[in-house]
């Protein structure tokens, strides 16, 4: 017992004895924990704040953007346009057809074969015609014959009758019968002729001067009338037959000067509205519009699909923008403008479109003097400071306003 007592009071010396040597050599002073720690606290607290100063400072840093980037409003006049489609069609088209049955002997054109109008193109074999004509003009030569003994009989009669020979009925029935004679001759006659004209349609002939768009037979094939043969078209004058809404058709008259755009073709060819329809279609609302375009070279083909441009003028100055400064969120088109060094958002209403200068017209929302970023950025901030710089020191709106993004 009295070993363990002197163990640990010599363990308690020891321990004064550590705590002396370190006072007396500065590295523990009286109360030096919590010094040690409100240094540390402010050396942190000193670290902190100047983090925070560096996120202040960031945060205050200006959006630059160079003058190309951004745009005011401007006044303009903006054309306005109706637009249609359609095929080209040949309104002189012609269908040659047999004018009667047989059996198509010959046909000397085929597709893009030019012809005449008039133009023997093919032979229909008509051989009962043919005995039908002969037939007929022995009938024709019989009835004349006929008709020459009826007149002698006659005259003869008539001296008989003057001497009282025969009876007042025989010389009427004599004049009768010259009658009748003449009569025949004039029937026979007739229907000779009815079968040369049947005859003459064995031949076929191009109703249309053009250019055979399809043919119907072949020769050998055996036709009946009114069977089509061949389809001839005159290309030197087109169509093109499209259709409108009802809520254009007041913006479009007969004569107006068109622009048409055909399938195939850089450069657009000078066409006039020839026709408007009276009505519109049932239950498609729509209206039928015909262009006329001159074609005396014959570069254009009908069936070729082809657009239609007619220009409106436009005697209004609207204020506009560029379309790519234009964005939209859920349905409401809106522009980023700079207003007092910051950027602001602001909804606008638009009216018409120019597709082709790439500029929309502004009916509320900015205006003529707003300062307007001229595209669609990624990341910008409402409220974030903004300003325009010279081009030489614009490197921060690239790096602060990303390419530009459809929003």
């Amino acid at each position: 017992m009295k070993k363990k007592w002197m163990w640990s009071g010599g363990a308690a010396a020891v321990a004064v004895a550590a705590v002396g040597v370190a006072l007396f050599t500065g590295v523990l002073k009286p109360g030096g924990g919590a010094v040690a720690k409100t240094e540390a606290s402010a050396k942190a607290g000193q670290k902190d704040g100047k983090k925070g100063d560096q996120k202040d400072d960031k945060k205050d840093v200006a959006l630059e953007f160079v003058p190309r980037e951004v745009v005011q409003p401007l006044p303009a006049r903006m054309p306005g346009a109706v637009e249609f489609s359609g095929p080209l069609v040949a309104p002189q088209t012609g269908v040659l057809r047999s004018r009667a049955g047989g059996t198509l002997l010959a046909l000397s054109v085929s597709e893009g074969s030019r012809v005449q109008a008039g133009q023997v193109v093919g032979r229909i074999e008509l051989a009962d015609l043919a005995s039908r004509v002969n037939e007929r003009t022995a009938n024709l030569e019989s009835a004349r014959t006929a008709l020459v003994q009826a007149e002698r009989t006659h005259a003869s009669n008539e001296r008989l009758a003057q001497q009282q020979f025969i009876s007042s009925i025989a010389l009427e029935n004599s004049r009768s019968a010259l009658d009748t004679a003449r009569a025949n001759l004039a029937a026979a006659q007739a229907a000779l002729d009815t079968t040369r004209v049947g005859l003459r349609d064995a031949t076929l002939q191009a109703p249309i001067s053009g250019i055979v768009a399809k043919r119907h037979a072949l020769p050998g094939e055996k036709v009946v009338a009114e069977q089509p043969v061949l389809t001839i078209v005159d290309l030197s004058t087109l169509e093109l037959a499209g259709v409108v809404g009802t809520h254009e058709v007041s913006r479009i008259t007969p004569g107006m000067a068109v622009q048409v755009q055909v399938e195939g073709f850089s450069q657009p060819v000078a066409g006039r509205i020839a026709r408007i329809a009276p009505a519109a279609e049932p239950g498609t609302r729509s209206i039928g519009v015909t262009v006329q375009l001159p074609n005396a070279k014959e570069t254009l083909r009908a069936g070729q699909y082809a657009l239609a441009r007619a220009e409106l003028a436009d005697d209004t100055e609207r204020l506009t923008l560029p379309a790519s400064a234009v964005g939209n969120t859920s349905g409401q088109d809106h522009v980023w403008v700079i207003e007092d060094g910051k950027l602001a958002r602001r909804a606008i209403t638009v009216g018409r479109r120019d597709p082709r200068e790439g500029r929309v017209e502004v009916l509320s929302g900015v205006t003529p003097a707003a300062t307007v970023l001229a595209a669609r950025f990624d990341n910008l901030r409402e409220g974030a400071k903004a300003l325009v710089v010279a081009a030489k020191t614009a490197p921060v709106a690239s790096a602060a306003a990303s390419t530009p993004n459809a929003k």
